[in-house]
């Protein structure tokens, strides 16, 4: 037993190991309940007497050297793992790839411009909920009972009780309910009345078929300017101002008497088209003129259902949808591209 014991000892004093695998193929051999030190131990019973003492010492040397030897290992092995841990994975000997830079959709670009033209006009920008009651969004605008909008083909009813639709929650058609919650909000101010002029962007829905210049989702931006003795002339200054900055100073502007249960007298904007340049093309549907939004001044009535005399005060309001000002700003010519993410339609905006 004595040479194994000497044998043992050579044997672990000149052992290496490099990784984990390594360390545990050391401890099964020597330190394991069936390694080489654990039997020797079990063959010291059958020892002679006056050798078991000696041999007993040289064992727990043995088992001792092999611990301390297993311990600096296990050290060498997670100091190894640490280091490559925080080494690059990456080879840098390759060719570096270039960062791909994102940009904004072309709808945020429009937005985001649309807001900055009107700020520095004095507008300020408000919000308002995507999920309006029946008075925000029609009864309080003039809308009659029988008015079409109000039936199931044109707008999306909620549905608040498992299988019947709610009457008066629907899905906004237009942001005009913000308008009335500004009214409204002047009409409770505790400091009276203040003048209103702002901006609405945001989201609308109306249930129409998809096609290249209808979505059932589409994003608008109304404006509202109320005051005393404001007129028709400050809503086309305004427009007018609107169009030169967004497009170019070349862009023709027309109004056509229109109708709207919010607004009398009533207007539609056209401007020359921007792909054609007013020579003709399917967008403007080859008449050289393309409609961008609806406007006119705030109907006497809805001035009443919000707690505003009319008599003292006036304003005008005017509505676009942000599609088709994106459509013809950047020559785009189906609007379903918008809401597909196709990267290669996105990468087109980079530059701007």
């Amino acid at each position: 037993m004595t040479e194994t014991i000497a044998q043992l000892y050579a044997e672990i004093e000149q052992a290496t190991v490099s990784n984990k695998e390594e360390l545990e193929q050391y401890r099964l051999r020597y330190l394991s309940k069936k390694g080489a030190v654990t039997e020797l131990f079990e063959g010291l019973k059958t020892a002679a007497a006056d050798e078991r003492r000696a041999l007993g010492q040289q064992l727990n040397g043995l088992k001792n050297l092999a611990q301390e030897r297993f311990t600096a290992f296990q050290e060498q092995v997670d100091a190894q793992q640490q280091q490559a841990g925080s080494q690059p994975t990456v080879d840098l000997t390759l060719p570096v790839i270039p960062n791909l830079t994102g940009t904004q959709h072309p709808l945020s670009l429009v937005r985001q411009r649309i807001i900055q033209i009107f700020e520095r006009i004095g507008f300020n920008v408000s919000d308002g909920p995507e999920i309006e009651s029946d008075w925000y969004n029609f009864g309080a605008l003039n809308f009659p009972d029988n008015h079409p909008a109000r039936e199931m083909q044109d707008t999306f009813f909620v549905d608040k009780s498992g299988g019947s639709v709610s009457d008066d929650m629907l899905l906004r058609t237009h942001t005009s309910n913000v308008q009335i919650r500004l009214m409204e909000h002047v009409r409770n101010s505790p400091t009276g009345f203040h003048p209103i002029r702002s901006i609405m962007p945001g989201r609308v829905y109306r249930n129409e078929a998809i096609s290249a210049r209808a979505h059932c989702q589409f994003h608008q931006v109304e404006g509202i300017y109320i005051d005393r003795n404001v007129g028709f002339k400050d809503l086309k200054d305004t427009l007018y101002h609107f169009v030169k900055e967004l497009f170019t100073k070349d862009t023709k502007i027309r109004f056509r008497p229109s109708y709207f249960p919010f607004t009398e007298p009533s207007a539609e904007i056209d401007i020359s088209c921007q792909i054609c340049g007013g020579s003709g093309c399917n967008v403007c549907k080859h008449t050289g003129w393309v409609e961008i939004a609806g406007s006119g001044m705030v109907d006497p009535n809805v001035l009443e259902n919000c707690g505003i005399d009319p008599d003292e005060y006036t304003g005008f309001a005017f509505g676009m949808g942000i599609e088709r000002i994106t459509m013809l700003k950047y020559q785009v010519r189906d609007l379903r591209l918008y809401f597909e993410n196709d990267v290669r339609f996105l990468r087109q905006f980079e530059g701007l």
